[in-house]
């Protein structure tokens, strides 16, 4: 069975760093993007960042100069790096991915069960 999970999660003061993995497993032909996207209470699930198959990556502006989103196609992994966290950064952190299953079907959003980040002030 296809999982996303994520880890490395917790409570940093703001400032702070923090990083997040995460890796898929089960049974599927190929990974095509894959990202990072939070939801804060009460907000909606919003895009922090994204990176293809081939490392292009794609940032949220909030983001842009103090996070940083690579993968490891051979450990099926993605990753997020997180500097300069805000409190206003506190959210559940997800991990998406395109996945295709077979050669010849379309992708899949697949997501993890979401990580806690907590900045405090």
């Amino acid at each position: 069975q296809l999982q996303l999970v994520e880890s490395g999660g917790g409570l940093v003061q703001a400032g702070g760093s923090l990083s997040l993995s995460c890796a898929a497993s089960g049974s599927f032909f190929r990974i095509n993007d894959m990202g990072w996207y939070r939801q804060a209470p009460g907000k909606q699930r919003e895009l922090v960042a994204r990176i293809t198959s081939g490392g292009n990556t794609n940032y949220a502006d909030f983001v842009k100069g103090r996070f940083s989103i690579s993968r490891d196609n051979v450990k099926n992994s993605v990753y997020l790096q997180m500097n300069n966290l805000k409190p206003e950064e506190t959210a559940v952190y997800y991990c998406n991915a395109a996945i295709r299953k077979q050669p010849w079907t379309n992708s899949l959003d697949a997501w993890g069960q979401g990580t806690l980040v907590t900045v405090s002030s």
